[in-house]
């Protein structure tokens, strides 16, 4: 079997890093970033290097059109191809929308839902031409539902949502297929501002009775990326029956 690549962004910590370490013990080539936490991302990438897999590491917003651009070129370059994106970049924002700033709307917009067109608009040409392609976003059970005091944040993932079955049916005729995942409660640091008390409210309203592990999205985000040229458009939900 050819190399394969694949990119996944915010991926210095949590879901994206686990996604990205997946690949890499399945022999993918990496290439991973994130926005500001350099040391973290180097982290990632001494452990990914560590499958014996080459890694890039870039620092920079895919929220950002130029970042997002000099990201492809350096994969171009030095991979020379993207079989798969992963497409995890994302913040939240919590508090009620009528305290929430212009500028932190369009901060939660830019992450979350700009940076998967950025990324899918520099992916598509490539596995156009190769006739082959996984693109996989990674969303939100509050992309379905809406949360409360995460107006924004839903906002995005619903965005995530539509973009995923419109993306698919554009691209399905060139053999790409586009997916998402809706994770619930997943055990990260984005999870660990609450308190004790809420903590618990949480697992208590979860079927499955505990939140969900990086590892476990990482798992199907790599089935997704690897097998199933037929499911399509699909946003498939992991969240232990909570939704």
């Amino acid at each position: 079997m050819a190399q394969k690549t694949v990119l996944v962004t915010g991926a210095s910590r949590g879901i994206g890093k686990a996604i990205a370490v997946k690949f890499a013990k399945k022999g993918y080539d990496v290439a991973i970033n994130c926005v500001r936490n350099e040391e973290r991302l180097l982290q990632t990438k001494k452990e990914i290097e560590g499958y014996q897999v080459p890694c890039l590491a870039y620092l920079g917003d895919m929220g950002q059109w130029e970042h997002c651009e000099e990201l492809f070129r350096q994969i171009r370059k030095q991979f020379g191809s993207l079989d798969v994106l992963v497409n995890n970049a994302g913040i939240s924002y919590i508090g009620l929308l009528q305290d929430m700033s212009s500028d932190d709307w369009d901060r939660v917009m830019r992450t979350n839902l700009t940076s998967v067109f950025h990324c899918c608009k520099l992916a598509i040409p490539g596995m156009v031409s190769r006739k082959q392609g996984k693109i996989i976003n990674i969303s939100s059970v509050w992309g379905v539902a809406g949360a409360a005091c995460e107006v924004a944040y839903s906002a995005t993932k619903g965005g995530i949502n539509a973009f995923t079955k419109a993306l698919a049916k554009e691209l399905a005729p060139s053999n790409i297929q586009v997916n998402a995942v809706a994770c619930g409660a997943i055990d990260t640091e984005m999870n660990q501002w609450m308190e004790e008390d809420e903590f618990i409210s949480l697992v208590d309203a979860i079927p499955a009775g505990r939140l969900g592990k990086a590892e476990e999205v990482a798992d199907l985000v790599y089935h997704l990326g690897y097998k199933n040229s037929y499911l399509t458009g699909q946003i498939i939900g992991l969240d232990g029956g909570w939704i």
